[in-house]
């Protein structure tokens, strides 16, 4: 049996990939001190910021596809058993 949910999943990171450039954003007041950071001449302390944000939102997603992974995994051992 091959997998059903791959189509949409495929889809779904294609859809993701393709609008992760909205997600260069800030809370108002992060985006301010940032502002007025490059405007005082510090140019990279935004784009350090932005980075940091992104691995953050990242890291629940990535835990939650492995444990979906995992349990893909076992249940599919379960079967063959």
């Amino acid at each position: 049996m091959k997998f059903k949910l791959f189509p949409k999943i495929l889809f779904l990171v294609i859809v993701i990939l393709i609008l992760s450039n909205a997600t260069f954003a800030q809370c108002p007041m992060c985006k301010q001190a940032l502002l007025s950071a490059r405007e005082g001449g510090e140019s990279q302390v935004g784009n350090t910021i932005n980075k940091g944000i992104l691995y953050l939102l990242a890291l629940p997603y990535l835990i939650g596809a492995l444990f979906i992974f995992l349990y893909i995994k076992n249940t599919r051992v379960k079967k063959q058993a």
